[in-house]
């Protein structure tokens, strides 16, 4: 399958050139025609497979560019996903002449009331940013035809819902709507199923299954000793270009502080640093002068970093989808990566969650010569996970028009 033979026009074959595409990926083989075709798409895949590309290439196909209003929105829970949209539309956009804009808090109104006064065609937006705008008399949104919900999962888990449903209310009925995510849960299936129009199912990889080239680890340490083993993990394996998670702001702060003071190079970056200075923190670890990343779950899918070779979880996280997004940070394109998550004697019973919800057991290991306290408790090598997953689509969605499988002929 090559781009040629899924529809788009020659402006966007163009751009797909110059952005350096050779083929498309699944996500994008499945998705690409069924948005030209008009249809509400629910598409699931794995973080690193296009699925960006799969939504704007066929967007910026279908919408206009003329008028001062957005005729395309795409709706994402972080800054740092919104500007990587952008990027992506705005290199499109070269070859096509749509306007594209990008609005999100934690900077000032005024270089975004200026861009839009300029006139926009797609517009990306964080959820409370866009509704400012919008009482403000600052943007408009009756004119939108395709809707975009990106990350819909990680909306309702930030607890974001209120406000989509705000948006959704401000929008005209007859619309296009596509949501894109990693995992989709029938919770977010079921708030937003009365929005979709006979929707059709893409999905790509098996819901919230981790992709086969991460290897995956458990290290069981007690919960005083993660630094020192996390330290010794770094050093002895000379591990580089590792993001590190925590499950609060403060300790991503303190990791990252002991680290720096064990000679290694790091960088936080979590909600309550400004726009700047997370932007600041990704570059450095972009460009090689920052070794290892700590991040906190509420940006752990704006992160979008080529050759991560190692997540770690300093803590285990909340939920078995949160494990999925933070691990798929690595093994990116088709490379491998490694995945630790460091183990203390409170986090098991979310460990089996997690292989629960994955449907296998991940390995314990011990790090050869590390004194290890008495408290650690390691997993029964001899576990099992309880049941294997099941699709997320398999239950609250009947007679809702879903669909699985292929696109209509």
């Amino acid at each position: 399958m090559s781009f040629d033979n899924l529809g788009l026009e020659p402006r966007l074959l163009q751009a797909v050139v110059a952005m350096g595409y050779t083929r498309p990926t699944p996500i994008q083989t499945e998705a690409i025609p069924l948005v030209l075709a008009g249809r509400d798409v629910v598409g699931c895949a794995q973080t690193g497979t296009g699925k960006t590309a799969a939504f704007v290439l066929p967007m910026l196909q279908r919408i206009r560019t003329e008028g001062r209003a957005p005729s395309a929105l795409v709706v994402t829970p972080t800054r740092e996903l919104a500007v990587q949209i952008e990027e992506v539309a705005r290199d499109v956009a070269k070859h096509t002449g749509h306007r594209v804009t990008v609005v999100y808090g934690g900077v000032g109104y005024e270089p975004q009331i200026k861009a839009l006064r300029k006139g926009v065609d797609l517009l990306v937006a964080t959820p409370g940013r866009l509704l400012d705008l919008h009482k403000r008399g600052d943007v408009h949104l009756n004119r939108v035809e395709v809707l975009v919900l990106d990350e819909a999962d990680r909306m309702l888990d930030m607890g974001f819902w209120p406000d989509v449903r705000r948006i959704l209310n401000l929008l005209p009925p007859e619309r296009q709507n596509l949501l894109f995510s990693a995992t989709m849960s029938t919770d977010v299936l079921r708030v937003i199923s009365s929005t979709l129009h006979d929707p059709v199912q893409v999905s790509v990889t098996p819901s919230a299954t981790p992709v086969e080239a991460i290897q995956q680890s458990v290290y069981p340490v007690g919960g005083q000793q993660k630094a020192d083993l996390l330290i010794k993990l770094i050093a002895e394996h000379k591990l580089d270009r590792v993001l590190v998670f925590t499950r609060t702001k403060h300790r991503a702060d303190r990791v990252a502080k002991v680290l720096g003071r064990h000679g290694i190079n790091a960088a936080a970056i979590h909600g309550n640093r400004s726009q700047s200075q997370r932007q600041g923190a990704l570059d450095s670890f972009k460009q090689g002068r920052c070794r290892v990343l700590v991040a906190t779950d509420i940006v752990a899918r704006g992160i979008d970093i080529d050759d991560i070779s190692h997540v770690v979880n300093y803590d285990i996280p909340n939920t078995p989808e949160d494990y999925v997004h933070r691990i798929g940070r690595t093994a990116r394109a088709g490379k491998s990566g490694s995945a630790f998550t460091l183990l203390a004697p409170e986090e098991h019973e979310t460990l089996r969650d997690i292989e629960t919800k994955i449907g296998s057991v991940l390995e314990s290991r011990d790090h050869d010569g590390f004194d290890y306290s008495h408290d650690r408790i390691v997993p029964n090598p001899e576990r099992e996970a309880v049941r294997k997953p099941r699709s997320v689509f398999s239950s609250g969605i009947k007679g809702r028009g879903y669909r699985r499988g292929t696109r209509r002929r």
